[in-house]
């Protein structure tokens, strides 16, 4: 990364961004490739294409982004993919925003599958991240396997485990699937609370094209929790990491566990986030297809003014909510794009 340090915050006294709902952004999510070392089914097909490297911003131009970010009162940046760690020399931006930390920028972290994290935990940790959002679905590795397209759920462990070690926290993501993982979900809680990780749920997403329907395994988190609920004494929290989840604490664990609901339990009202694309597109919301070209005001002649012009015209467009449905065989995703492309 060329000499990311000389590039300087921009000097503006504009505004924080706020949009028409009245609802402070302060958290963004920074794709810096759609490229992934995973299949995993229900985000994309086998044979995914992914962008040409030309149309990718570079890595000053998405420091510069982000410094355009931190300067309207974004407090939280999440490194996302893709699969971020595959991107060549990621960590030189990892130790470029990390000397933001204390001047604006509150929070560091990222995304990961961590099938690459063994070998960048201690740099991440150096650089400032002091928490990753790890997505595992299974601890099975036949499993693993035909979910993934991938047989590297070893190499996942071990990144975790060195995530652990290097002092991170570590929370990890678990697609709810129904008749796939379904009946693992509580041996997959009581084991992630005992090595003292959090572990969030997800409900599955109708983002781009995948070669199997998504209702069919569709599995509605209002019913996962009921069940666990049998088990366990859950605790509702008011916890918040800045995301959607909403938390419970497993009584009997200690640990917490979190529930992102876009399905069966809207959570827009107080969203708070921003999503930017590898190629300098920022989607207002994951579910609509407003979006705003940064890239072009980046390579403009007044890249700091059109970014910023740019933003504005982000708070304007951004929708009270999505409109997410997965109810109908055969429908449409909600977007063309798939989650590998928005950034997760």
């Amino acid at each position: 990364m060329t000499r990311v340090r000389d590039i300087l915050l921009p000097q503006t006294d504009a505004k924080p961004l706020v949009d028409g709902f009245q609802r402070r952004i302060s958290y963004l999510r920074l794709s810096v490739t759609d490229r992934c070392d995973l299949r995993c089914s229900y985000c994309m097909p086998e044979r995914m294409t992914f962008l040409p490297r030309k149309e990718v911003l570079s890595l000053e131009e998405l420091y510069r982004l982000s410094l355009g970010f931190i300067a309207r009162g974004v407090t939280k940046i999440r490194v996302t993919g893709g699969e971020p760690l595959v991107r060549r020399d990621i960590v030189d931006l990892f130790r470029a925003l990390g000397r933001e930390l204390g001047k604006g920028l509150e929070e560091l972290t990222l995304t990961t599958n961590a099938t690459q994290l063994a070998g960048y935990a201690d740099d991440l940790a150096a650089a400032g991240v002091k928490r990753v959002n790890i997505s595992l679905d299974t601890r099975d590795r036949a499993k693993f396997a035909q979910l993934s397209r991938r047989d590297v759920l070893p190499q996942v462990l071990e990144g975790i485990a060195a995530a652990k070690a290097a002092g991170l926290k570590v929370k990890l993501n678990t697609v709810a699937l129904k008749g796939i993982n379904e009946d693992e979900i509580p041996d997959l809680v009581g084991w992630a609370h005992g090595e003292g990780f959090d572990l969030t749920l997800i409900e599955v997403m109708p983002l781009g094209e995948v070669e199997e329907d998504r209702v069919d395994h569709y599995l509605p988190l209002t019913e996962v929790r009921a069940r666990l609920a049998q088990r366990w004494t859950l605790t509702p929290l008011s916890d918040s990491t800045g995301g959607p989840a909403r938390y419970d604490r497993v009584e009997e664990t200690g640990g917490r566990l979190g529930m992102i609901t876009p399905l069966t339990n809207n959570f827009c009202a107080g969203c708070n986030r921003l999503r930017v694309t590898a190629t300098g597109q920022l989607y207002p919301c994951l579910g609509g297809g407003e979006r705003v070209d940064l890239r072009a005001a980046l390579r403009s002649d007044d890249p700091d003014a059109n970014l910023q012009a740019a933003l504005n015209e982000a708070m304007r467009i951004k929708p009270e909510k999505h409109h997410f449905d997965i109810s109908q065989r055969g429908a449409e995703p909600a977007q063309p794009r798939h989650m590998s492309m928005t950034g997760g």
